[in-house]
């Protein structure tokens, strides 16, 4: 066989792949999706909350220590994951308490012990006599 055949046969083998691709993808039911929202669970007002959120977002860093936004956001999460808002939230043995503390910066020492590079000596060369 001659190149034009490969060609040919290739050509011929990739029609006929796209053909039984399309005649697969237009003979699937499509299902359809049922739409969830938030907004039609009885008892949330979803405007109301989002004037909530929108005033911790507003407060900053301060939130974080802010006892309402706490309560704001954990029930913001679990309607989010439509978990049930009025079940007792208890938290594992396991589990660590969450803190709001941050990482203190780095002291000025340690940003140039990181930053200086210890050069590696030279390996020895055997002497050539």
């Amino acid at each position: 066989m001659d190149g034009k055949m490969f060609v040919r046969l290739g050509a011929v083998v990739f029609v006929g792949v796209a053909i039984t691709a399309t005649v697969i993808e237009l003979t699937r039911k499509e299902e359809e999706l049922e739409v969830r929202s938030p907004a039609l669970r009885p008892g949330v007002d979803v405007e109301a909350l989002q004037r909530q959120l929108r005033g911790c977002r507003d407060l900053g860093e301060a939130a974080i220590r802010d006892p309402a936004c706490l309560k704001l956001w954990a029930a913001n999460r679990d309607r989010f994951l439509g978990q049930n808002p009025e079940a007792p939230r208890t938290a594992s043995p396991e589990a660590p308490t969450p803190t709001a503390t941050i990482a203190p910066a780095p002291t000025p020492d340690a940003i140039v012990k990181e930053a200086v590079r210890v050069m590696q000596p030279e390996p020895a060369r055997p002497g050539t006599h």
